[in-house]
């Protein structure tokens, strides 16, 4: 099919009223969006006033983690950080961890909520090895034509206290792994300028990003934030780099975060926040007002960090919504754009939306307004990917 219409939708253009328009899709791409459009040969359908939102972007997951869609595993984790990577570690072949499986039935879930681009952590050490990136790629190849995934080589049980863990990172770097990511500098390496050193010289060595995973609190977690947006800026990194978690950020004090949220929009460094149990969530207006990125995710789901989760990227971004405290509609509408936009921009999509030229990736839900949408967490009618229609009324459709 080159040809289809989605005609009497409304679509979420931010900024502008959500007015019924027709969207012509051709060769996979929103060829226009206007009233009263015409597709000559293509298939017609009536979305009879419903919503439509530009595809759910998850910004933090670990894919390869993930027990989804298997048997029930109580979790035995603990609540420390260290307490929690070493029961990962410990249980991984026990359980049959990293799985293709179990994280293609993870896939499964978020398309069917409506997500079209993932970045997925995979846990990188001497143990696993690279493991978890041939477990996810294999995921990820079983729904190529529903959802887009990109991984981060993630050194989870430390990298400079793991010897031959940065050689394994550019190990998967060379072979194709998009992301290069970091853990804790100073508070799980205790050697943050040491690790900052090996962190961007592996980017700039294999043309990679950076997204570091920063639960520090504190003023020790906002002296890292300052280290980072430095090393952006002396690397020349801007718009590749981004701090995940970012629990201080959430903490500091008000004047503190509009400092720190200037500050990264002018290096341009972007934060994630994935509204982790009781862990402070990155404040959203700030991050607005400050012309800063802000994304969202889902973070671990039905692992053994946590059992809860079901990667639905709208429930997430209700989530991020309630837990900041979003409660007029531009407000929660703002948690959405972090959910879709902003995840776009930290993926770094130039060819993201709803307006002309764009992938045709996108959601269509009964909805009056965007932020009813957010609040209500209505069935998903319709999800496209590439203009390809992959969900109908939240299953996944597995006919060609």
């Amino acid at each position: 099919m080159n040809n289809l219409l989605l005609r009497g939708g409304r679509p979420w253009i931010p900024g502008l009223p959500t007015d019924t328009a027709d969207i012509l899709i051709v060769d996979g791409r929103i060829a226009k969006i206007a009233p009263t459009l015409e597709a000559p040969d293509g298939e017609i359908i009536d979305l009879a006033g419903a919503l439509v939102l530009p595809g759910l972007v998850d910004t933090h997951c670990h894919l390869d983690k993930t027990l989804f869609g298997g048997p029930w595993v109580p979790n035995s984790g603990g609540r420390t950080l260290p307490g929690r990577i070493a029961n990962g570690e410990g249980r991984r072949a026990e359980l049959g961890l990293p799985s293709a499986d179990y994280a293609a039935n993870l896939l499964d879930a978020m398309i069917s909520g409506g997500t079209t681009q993932v970045r997925s952590h995979i846990d990188i050490d001497p143990e696993v090895g690279l493991g978890g990136v041939e477990a996810v790629r294999e995921a990820a190849a079983r729904h190529a034509d529903r959802v887009d995934v990109e991984l981060v080589a993630f050194p989870q049980g430390g990298l400079l206290t793991r010897p031959g863990t940065a050689e394994l990172m550019a190990s998967a770097l060379a072979d194709g792994v998009e992301v290069v990511g970091g853990l804790d500098p100073a508070g799980y390496d205790r050697d943050p300028v040491g690790q900052l050193d090996v962190i961007f010289g592996l980017a700039e060595r294999h043309g990679a990003k950076i997204d570091i995973h920063l639960h520090d609190g504190g003023a020790l977690g906002a002296w890292e934030f300052d280290l980072i947006i430095e090393r952006t800026r002396a690397t020349g990194l801007a718009g590749r780099v981004t701090i995940s978690h970012a629990y201080a950020m959430g903490a500091l004090a008000p004047d503190e975060q509009r400092r720190v949220a200037e500050n990264l929009a002018e290096a341009g460094v972007s934060m994630v926040t994935c509204a982790v149990g009781e862990a402070p969530v990155v404040p959203v207006r700030v991050m607005h007002d400050a012309g800063a990125t802000l994304a969202l995710g889902n973070d671990g789901v039905r692992d053994l960090w946590t059992p809860y989760g079901d990667g639905d990227m709208l429930r997430r971004i209700n989530s991020v919504a309630y837990r900041d405290r979003l409660v007029a509609d531009p407000e929660i509408e703002l948690a959405l754009l972090a959910g879709t936009y902003g995840g776009a921009m930290v993926l770094g999509l130039d060819d993201y939306g709803l307006m002309a030229g764009a992938s045709a990736d996108l959601l269509v839900v009964d909805a009056p307004t965007p932020a009813a949408a957010v609040v209500a967490l209505p069935p998903r009618k319709l999800v496209l990917k590439r203009g390809r229609i992959v969900v109908r009324d939240g299953v996944v459709v597995t006919e060609k």
